[in-house]
């Protein structure tokens, strides 16, 4: 008898539906009822991984800890369920036919022709099963990305049609996502494109038994019944999905709509007792209703796509919450920054966040952005890149060092007070070979990271190649910028911290990759107290004048 159930859930008619919330809510929901639940991802694409692609392309690239450069998606999983993912979380078309050719290239096809089908399908469905060996779950829930029809995710359909009659109609749940569309001109909500979708499905083989239904207005039980008419599921299967004020709510309104208990019943396995999402409703009512307001600056290259730092914005949320305090985060485009706007730009800030991202451009604006802060007390927060420009803005204009520079952009310059890692020096293929996932960091006592975390050892997970070059930094402590923070087995500076200003914290790695809904990351809880203080600093001040 098999340990696991499966849930998959597939979309149609539109992309950008919202098929990860969807499987994160009801694995949250899942959860909330007793069962041990993960999340898995399926991209189409035939990229091994997101690693390489502009964010502009695919958003951010989420990390986990096993050094996994996976979809933004699994971020989604991870702050709903408070868990970790892992490489097996996330699989790519690129991925599976890699793994399809090197197994070819060792004869273990006995010669055969490799074709779609068996041999993509058997290496998909192998790694739709993994995660069942490790005994963890009782339901593993997979989203398949794409839209139903595309010629890309024909073979995970079909792998889900083998899936279905291998492992039994009890052991696998299919959740179709689709859209209803309103015509303003006629005033109604259409179901055809629904219909069309499910037909689409249904002609590769594979019959939904529940549906989702995106949608602007609710479905009345008319359209209920007629969706479930044409499209073969029980109307109680038939879930409406109505746009949402903020994600954290879909939870609520799937437990509304009944998702769980008819996934439940589809699966055969019982309802245990009701969900306790206490303090998920008090998490969403310091959000929607909090007692203060900030505003944060985020300064990065890619800010027109508010995927490209979906985590950072994420764990603002958190970090505001738990300061019963909304965020208003202000995205401020590195590159438009110069010496003679920057004082500008930043006005009325309560502090600024300098975020990661990868080549030249723009970074010349982030160190502007920096310099302004640091000589105006105004609370700093540097991830990754940010922390590199932290060091060079500090060498630059107060160790005196002009030329100052990081070796991702100045190979040749004098005083590289950011170099590439000794590791990295012979690498030559760019996909994978990142210093990835978490490594652990030494907390110096009495710094504000310190304080923050509450312990001297932490985990953290990092995505970079360069660093901090260790040879200047007896001449930074002694002017002011310390390592507060630093790897045990190599001696690499982690953090830096400038201890006489109000809040200037740069962190070699990505702490918003752990913050979730019931542990917000305590250097963003910290940073958001910081920037609160900072505008009560301000606001009594003001008075002060009056």
């Amino acid at each position: 008898m098999r340990k696991s159930k499966f849930v998959f859930v597939t979309g149609g008619v539109t992309s950008s539906l919202g098929k990860g919330i969807i499987s994160a809510s009801l694995a949250k929901l899942l959860q909330a009822r007793g069962y041990s639940v993960t999340i898995q991802k399926f991209d189409p694409y035939i990229n091994v991984d997101p690693g390489t692609m502009n964010p502009y392309e695919h958003g951010e690239c989420y990390v986990t800890d096993d050094g996994a450069e996976t979809d933004l998606d699994l971020g989604h999983y991870e702050r709903f369920l408070n868990i970790s993912t892992s490489q097996a979380n996330n699989v790519t078309t690129g991925r599976i036919y890699q793994t399809v050719i090197e197994n070819e290239r060792r004869g273990e096809y006995l010669g055969k022709t490799v074709q779609v089908i068996p041999h993509i399908t058997n290496e998909i469905k192998r790694r739709m099963l993994l995660l069942e060996e490790t005994g963890k779950y009782d339901i593993i829930i997979t989203e398949l990305g794409g839209t139903v029809g595309d010629i890309e995710s024909l073979p995970y359909v079909e792998t889900v049609r083998q899936l279905r009659w291998e492992l039994g109609q009890d052991t696998v749940c299919i959740i179709h996502l689709t859209l209803i569309p309103y015509l303003s001109a006629a005033k109604e909500l259409k179901t055809k494109p629904t219909q069309h979708s499910v037909k689409v499905l249904q002609e590769l083989g594979v019959q939904p038994d529940i549906l989702v239904c995106r949608t602007e207005h609710k479905l009345n039980t008319e359209l209920r019944k007629k969706i479930a008419l044409f499209c073969n599921v029980n109307q109680n299967a038939v879930i409406e999905s109505l746009d949402a004020e903020t994600i954290y709510d879909v939870p609520l309104m799937m437990l509304k709509e009944k998702l769980d208990k008819v996934t439940l019943s589809k699966l055969k396995l019982p309802v245990k007792s009701e969900p306790s999402l206490e303090n998920w409703k008090d998490f969403i009512l310091r959000v929607k209703h909090p007692s203060n307001e900030i505003h944060i600056g985020l300064v990065g290259k890619y800010v027109e796509l508010q995927d490209a730092y979906k985590s950072i914005n994420e764990a603002f949320i958190h970090a505001g919450a738990e300061n019963d305090c909304k965020v208003v985060v202000k995205t401020i485009h590195s590159e438009a920054l110069t010496p003679e706007n920057v004082s500008g730009k930043l006005d009325g800030l309560d502090g600024v966040l300098v975020a990661p991202g990868f080549g030249s451009r723009g970074i010349e604006g982030k160190i502007e952005a920096i310099k302004h802060i640091r000589t105006n007390d105004i609370p700093f927060f540097g991830i990754c890149l940010g922390m590199q420009m932290a060091v060079i803005e500090f060498a630059r204009n107060v160790l005196k060092l002009k030329d100052a520079h990081t070796a991702e952009v100045e190979n040749g310059n004098k005083n590289l007070v950011i170099d590439l890692m000794e590791d990295q020096k012979e690498v030559s293929i760019k996909g994978g070979t990142m210093r990835l996932g978490a490594y652990s960091c030494d907390l110096k006592k009495g710094t504000r990271s310190y304080q923050s975390y509450g312990k001297s050892k932490i985990k953290e997970r990092h995505r970079h190649r360069f660093e901090f070059n260790n040879k200047y930094l007896a001449d930074f402590e002694k002017s002011g910028m310390i390592s507060a923070g630093r790897n045990p087995e190599t001696n690499l500076v982690e953090i830096v911290e400038i201890p006489k200003h109000r809040w200037f914290v740069g962190v070699q790695f990505h702490p918003e990759l752990k913050s979730t809904v019931e542990s917000p990351h305590p250097l963003f809880v910290k940073f958001v107290k910081a920037c609160m203080d900072y505008a009560d600093d301000k606001s009594r001040n003001l008075k002060k004048m009056r």
